[in-house]
C-alpha cells in the first residue's frame, strides 16, 4: 500500500490534470496522420502469432478507473468490486442507448504503480498497490468477463522497470496496460511539483515488451493506453505507431467544463492523428458532468471511455 494519506495520493493525482485552458491557435499545425503497421490495428494481417483478435476496431470500451480503497482517486475506490460493477454496467447503459456500433466491453483500470511527494526507501518516488490487492481485481475480472488495465506512473523508474513490476499479471489474456507520462520525472524533479514526460522511444520500448509477453505466452494482442493532458508529456508523438500485437490508445485526460474538455480533446488528440482514442471523465471534478450523447459527439468517436 502507498504510504501518503489517501488526501496527499489524491492531491497528487490530481494536481496536473486540470483541462487546457483555450488555446486555439496551437490547432494551426498540421496534422500527421499515422498509418498502422499491418495487424496494428486489427484490420490486416494474420493474428497467427497471437491467441485471439484485437480489441479494436470492433468493439469500445468503458471503463472505471482509480486506487482500490480509496475514494479520493476515483470511482474503482469507493465501492467493492461487486458494487462498482454494478454501477458500470449501469453508465454502460447510457452508452450503449448513445451509440451501438459496436459491442462495449467493459473494464476496471487499477492504479497498480502510485507516484510519491516522497522519495522513499529506493530513491524512485514510487509506490506499489499490494500483490493481493492486484490479484484480486485480476481473479474478479476475469471471473465477470471484464478487461482490466493496471496504470502505472513510473515516479523515477524506466518503461521496463514498470512493466516488470506488474509482468505476472500482463500473462493473463484479459490484462492492458496503461502509462502515466506526468509523473515519470528525471533527476532532480519531484511527482506532482514537476510535469513529468516520456518519450516516443519510451511508448515503442513499452510496445515491444507487451508484443513480446503475447507472443511468447500465446495471448491476444495487448493494448497499451497513454494517458495525456497536455501537448508536452509525450515528446515526438509524430513517431508514435503501432506494432504487430500492441493497440497504441491515446487517452486525453484532464479535468473541467464540458467545453474545456472538448478543446482539450481536440489539440491533444488532433495535433497528430492516432487509430485509436480514450476520453476521460471526472465524476467528483467534471461540472456538469458530460453525457454520453455527448462523449459520442467528439470528433474522432472514442474508442475507449474512462470515468474516475
Amino acid at each position: 500500500m502507498p504510504d501518503k494519506t489517501a488526501r496527499e495520493r489524491s492531491d497528487l493525482l490530481l494536481t496536473r490534470r486540470r483541462a487546457l485552458a483555450p488555446v486555439a491557435a496551437m490547432l494551426a499545425a498540421p496534422a500527421v496522420r499515422l498509418t498502422a503497421t499491418a495487424q496494428g490495428d486489427g484490420t490486416a494481417g494474420p493474428n497467427d502469432q497471437f491467441g485471439g483478435d484485437y480489441l479494436f476496431p470492433n468493439n469500445r470500451i468503458l471503463a472505471y478507473y482509480g486506487f482500490p480503497g480509496n475514494e479520493l482517486m476515483g470511482i474503482l475506490g469507493e465501492y467493492d468490486m461487486d458494487t462498482l460493477l454494478a454501477i458500470l454496467r449501469d453508465q454502460a447503459a447510457e452508452y450503449e442507448a448513445a451509440d451501438n456500433s459496436r459491442p462495449w466491453l467493459l473494464a476496471f483500470e487499477v492504479i497498480a504503480s502510485v507516484a510519491q511527494r516522497d522519495p522513499g526507501p529506493d530513491g524512485m518516488y514510487i509506490a506499489y498497490a499490494a500483490d493481493e490487492i492486484i490479484q484480486q481485481y485480476v481473479d474478479f475480472t476475469a471471473a465477470n468477463d471484464l478487461l482490466l488495465i493496471l496504470d502505472v506512473q513510473f515516479g523515477r523508474k524506466t518503461v521496463a522497470q514498470e512493466i516488470d513490476a506488474v509482468r505476472q499479471w500482463l500473462s493473463y489474456p484479459h490484462v492492458h496496460l496503461a502509462i502515466d507520462p506526468e509523473f515519470a520525472v528525471k533527476e532532480g524533479e519531484t511527482p506532482g511539483l514537476d510535469l513529468g514526460t516520456i518519450d516516443a522511444s519510451d511508448v515503442l520500448m513499452a510496445q515491444q515488451l507487451l508484443s513480446e509477453i503475447a507472443i511468447e505466452e500465446g495471448l491476444p494482442p495487448k493494448l497499451l493506453i497513454v494517458h495525456q493532458f497536455n501537448l508536452y508529456s509525450l515528446t515526438n508523438r509524430d513517431q508514435v505507431g503501432q506494432i504487430p500485437g500492441v493497440q497504441f490508445v491515446l487517452e486525453v485526460d484532464g479535468w473541467g467544463g464540458p467545453e474545456a474538455k472538448r478543446e482539450t480533446y481536440a489539440i491533444v488528440g488532433g495535433n497528430v492523428l492516432h487509430d485509436f482514442y480514450g476520453f476521460k471523465l471526472w465524476y467528483r471534478q467534471d461540472e456538469p458532468l458530460m453525457t454520453a450523447a455527448e462523449v459520442m459527439a467528439l470528433v474522432p468517436p472514442p474508442d475507449l471511455v474512462i470515468y474516475q
